[in-house]
């Protein structure tokens, strides 16, 4: 005779097992999208200021304005701070709720640079490097530790929210490399800048 309540125990177990929230796993265009963006940024970047001069390293448009390695700069001090953000998001409970952002909002916002806000202190370049090679490899260093786990991990980004910015943890990593295409570009800016030195 079977025990009504070893029934409902097995009833648990299989609706448990089946639960989006305990067995869903990223999504695989989720995952090669990211991929994607972050080996797009991580090369940009590379390929825009691995080979300039100390003088185009350290012009600036304006006496106030960042230069070059104060843009690469930023990039290692956000970059941390949005990665820890992100773990955090992901050790809290999973969650049914629906981001009110979307993904292509993520994407605009790497592209439009329109709309500019002030950088938060713990985010100022404070004249750190004075050569890029190590500011590079500050830069690469995390990146590789994200790209990793973006091509491996078994948690669903889509369950976990952001909740200082109201964004899913996919949207959030998607913005992470965003944030860096839109200093990449700030980068092309400067060099399109009055004065910017030819070598």
């Amino acid at each position: 005779m079977v025990h009504r309540s070893n029934i409902v125990s097995a009833l648990a177990a299989i609706i448990f097992c089946a639960s989006p929230l305990a067995a869903a796993q990223p999504d695989p265009l989720d995952r090669q999208r990211l991929i994607a963006h972050f080996e797009m940024t991580n090369s940009w970047l590379a390929d825009e200021v691995s080979h300039l001069s100390s003088a185009q390293l350290h012009f600036r448009p304006s006496p106030m304005s960042w230069n070059i390695l104060d843009c690469v700069e930023h990039l290692t001090l956000a970059e941390p701070e949005y990665w820890a953000l992100y773990q955090k998001s992901m050790k809290a409970r999973a969650t049914k709720e629906e981001s009110p952002s979307e993904d292509i909002d993520r994407m605009w916002y790497g592209i439009d640079r329109t709309n500019r806000d002030k950088t938060v202190p713990s985010e100022t370049p404070k004249s750190k490097y004075d050569d890029i090679a190590p500011a590079l490899e500050a830069f690469e260093s995390l990146r590789a530790t994200m790209l990793s786990y973006i091509k491996t991990t078994q948690e669903d980004w889509r369950l976990h929210m952001i909740p200082e910015w109201s964004r899913d943890g996919y949207q959030w990593l998607l913005m992470i490399s965003a944030h860096s295409q839109r200093h990449i570009l700030q980068i092309r800016e400067i060099k399109h800048s009055p004065g910017y030195p030819a070598s």
